[in-house]
């Protein structure tokens, strides 16, 4: 009798346990693609560029205060140009309506983000006029920085530190990416030699 009440209760267990299996692993494949877009907005959020990919990197098409348009820019307002950049998927190698042509120093920075996430290196591009308190010296490798630009989740507000800086002309730009999607409109920044003459 023992053993047949032991035999009964150790099927139920069973059938018990693998019903909660199947049920985790049902929960997991229907979280699975909302578990894929979490990481794809942290990953945006936190990005270096190589997490960019897959964003629409459109933006306002609002000028920072203080910015000055280039009087004789390589590439004028209007023109097309061809993008040599993968600031993200979709960007190398497409064709770009210059929305905007701007004399400034650009520069690349590293932060950590404002709303958590690993930090983020090497990112391309904001401009002088993007940072706060800004004066009329450019800034230098090393130097720290309050950023300004608000390009991407978290950018706004954080603490950031110069890794290079370049005096030249950046361009916004409008382009149809070439992995096909939504067009990118008002993307700012490219620089003059990311991009080329049709």
């Amino acid at each position: 009798m023992k053993q047949a009440t032991l035999l009964l209760l150790t099927l139920v267990l069973a059938v018990f346990l693998a019903a909660c299996s199947n049920g985790d692993k049902e929960n997991q494949h229907a979280n699975m693609n909302q578990g894929n877009k979490s990481e794809q907005e942290k990953n945006a959020s936190t990005m270096d560029h190589e997490s960019m990919k897959g964003m629409n990197h459109s933006g306002t098409g609002e000028i920072p205060k203080g910015l000055k348009e280039a009087e004789n820019p390589t590439f004028k307002v209007g023109s097309k140009a061809i993008i040599n950049a993968d600031h993200m998927e979709g960007m190398n190698g497409a064709e770009a309506t210059i929305v905007g042509a701007f004399d400034t120093t650009v520069y690349t920075i590293s932060y950590n983000p404002t709303n958590g996430g690993k930090r983020v290196t090497n990112h391309k591009w904001i401009i002088h006029e993007e940072i706060k308190d800004a004066g009329e010296k450019s800034y230098n490798p090393g130097d720290k920085v309050i950023v300004e630009a608000d390009h991407m989740e978290g950018m706004k507000g954080a603490k950031a530190v110069i890794d290079s800086a370049e005096q030249t002309t950046v361009y916004m730009v409008d382009y149809a990416p070439t992995t096909g999607g939504e067009k990118v409109t008002n993307h700012k920044w490219v620089i003059e030699s990311e991009l080329s003459g049709k």
